[in-house]
């Protein structure tokens, strides 16, 4: 657990890095058009899934120098402008992160992991 240390008078204040990447799911799911924050699951195994589940969460922050740099990993929704789409959770992150924190963000990248199509997933034989 990776933490930004804040001085406060009388005191100092610690934020982990595990917060601010709640902070960025839960502004990116406002957004119109993303389904989930996630690694894309439709049409894996449960093997594979375990697999994704212990390499790398969908949200990753990285600490350099006192900022930081956000990674999300989206399902979209089918018919999605995904440009369009992409800007405004740039936006919506870097907004909340900064304002709820007070940490400086560099970059927010985001990764289209999936596409949710609305259709049920088919079981697989």
């Amino acid at each position: 657990m990776d933490l930004q240390n804040m001085d406060l008078m009388g005191g100092s204040l610690q934020i982990s890095t595990e917060v601010i990447a709640k902070i960025a799911r839960c502004a990116a799911l406002e957004v119109e058009g993303v389904a989930e924050v996630s690694h894309g699951k439709q049409g894996k195994t449960v093997k594979e899934l375990l697999e994704m589940a212990s390499i790398q969460p969908p949200v990753t922050v990285e600490m350099r120098d006192g900022t930081a740099e956000i990674t999300l990993e989206l399902i979209v929704r089918y018919g999605t402008r995904i440009p369009t789409m992409a800007e405004k959770v740039h936006q919506s992150v870097k907004s909340a992160v900064q304002n709820m924190t007070n940490v400086t963000v560099s970059r927010v990248n985001i990764v289209i992991a999936g596409l949710e199509t609305g259709e049920p997933a088919e079981p697989e034989e």
